[in-house]
């Protein structure tokens, strides 16, 4: 990293600032940067930018969250103080104007996320790209090897052999998630030489491994409006409504994913249990009035065929094995006890969790280059002078709506603004 024999820099090409990766905090800060007239170079080790940007929301790119900066903050639940900043410089609102100012018409749907208007995440990239087109300089296929530090400054990078240099370098290589995107923890290593602190990464917003075959034999179930709790040594941990599919391999869908992103990364080692109330909206009473209509109006017919209005098809083997009762039991017979007993499978359902997965299936990365030892307004090393880290590769995380993505935005802003002001003086 540190290069104390800097013989033949001054020949080098130099730029005014250098931007390590070409996703969504690159593209930003390179699109931040030749709006303020600086030469800027990026380096992309793709063969194409915003891979990441083009798998984000399902191909359709929720590029931000348009609600209150109150509720930004909350759905930021890693390191929020630290976005304060940023976001009050450059926040949704400033970025919705920004993509609209420069080709991406854009809309709002439900959640207050916002979109393409066309549905394609691939507009989002097409948008940045077009605005620094002929104002930048960017090297595909082209891996950064090395950033040039002397005597606590930064001068340069050096890439294939070839050195670049500027006394201004930002490093937004992503975070660990996706790794075929590209992301495969660069800065990381960026950091660590730089002499930054880089907290522990984890895999989050990402499904979730469950001990035995209960899962696999429900595969491709999908449930909506349950409840999940999660507990660990019976103390609740969290809970969370909405929907959630079965696997081969466990548990996904919106809920999991809010899970494994709110949650300390920590707890998932500790096999902690997960509960599934499959009716969330009745009491136990209720629901067991509920059943009794059922059973009343079925007498003459067996357990496992009685459940089928209240349950997918799919669903009632599982539930009647767990519950204890005979499937073949005739429902007038069915005792009280017995009753209790499916209640409780009904409004808690357990399941061991296992592991969340990995990287591979990892919406964002947890974990980073140490916020502590960087400045707030401008994502700037206090290590380092004109080191710069951007998105992922900083220890801020955040749920999904369009929240990660506007930490990369409000990130990238600020470093390209924070060069120019520094060149500037």
């Amino acid at each position: 990293m540190t290069v104390k024999d800097l013989k033949g820099v001054g020949g080098m090409k130099r730029y005014d600032v250098i931007i390590i990766g070409a996703g969504a905090a690159g593209l930003m800060a390179a699109d931040t940067a030749v709006g303020y007239g600086l030469k800027t170079l990026v380096i992309e080790k793709n063969e194409k930018a915003g891979k990441k940007l083009y798998i984000t929301g399902k191909g359709r790119c929720n590029f931000t969250n348009v609600s209150d900066f109150d509720t930004v903050i909350e759905n930021i639940n890693t390191n929020s103080r630290f976005m304060y900043s940023s976001l009050r410089a450059f926040g949704n609102s400033d970025v919705v104007d920004h993509f609209e100012s420069i080709g991406l018409k854009t809309k709002i749907e439900r959640g207050n996320r916002a979109f393409p208007a066309s549905d394609k995440a691939s507009d989002v990239t097409a948008a940045l790209l077009s605005n620094i087109k002929d104002r930048a300089d960017i090297l595909y296929n082209t891996r950064a090897d090395d950033i040039i530090i002397d005597h606590g400054a930064v001068k340069g990078v050096i890439c294939n052999g070839s050195s670049y240099g500027s006394d201004n370098v930002i490093v937004a290589t992503g975070g660990l998630s996706y790794p075929s995107t590209g992301s495969t923890g660069d800065g990381y290593e960026f950091a660590k030489k730089a002499g930054h602190l880089v907290r522990e990464c984890h895999p989050a917003l990402v499904p979730l491994n469950i001990k035995g075959d209960t899962c696999k034999r429900l595969q491709g179930l999908s449930l909506k409006n349950i409840r999940i709790e999660v507990t660990l040594e019976n103390k609740k941990l969290y809970e969370q409504f909405g929907e959630m599919l079965f696997t081969h391999f466990g548990v996904s869908g919106p809920v999991i994913l809010s899970l494994t992103g709110a949650a300390d990364p920590q707890i998932f080692l500790k096999s902690p249990v997960l509960h599934i109330d499959f009716k969330p909206a009745l009491s136990k009473e209720e629901l067991d009035k509920r059943l009794l209509r059922d059973f009343k109006e079925n007498e003459n017919r067996d357990f496992a065929n009685c459940l089928s209005k209240l349950l997918p098809s799919k669903l009632i083997g599982v539930v009647v094995e767990k519950s204890g009762i005979r499937p073949d039991k005739k429902v007038n017979s069915v005792t009280k006890a017995e009753r209790a007993g499916l209640l409780r499978v009904l409004k808690d359902f357990r399941l061991d969790i296992a592991s969340v997965r990995g990287f591979e299936e990892a919406v964002i990365t947890k974990g980073g280059v140490d916020v502590k030892e960087l400045d707030p307004k401008t994502f700037g090393s206090k290590k380092v002078k004109g080191l710069y880290f951007a998105g992922e590769t900083v220890d801020i995380a955040a749920m999904t709506g369009g929240y990660n993505l506007q930490i990369a935005w409000s990130s990238g802003h600020a470093a390209a603004t924070a060069v120019y002001k520094r060149l500037k003086e």
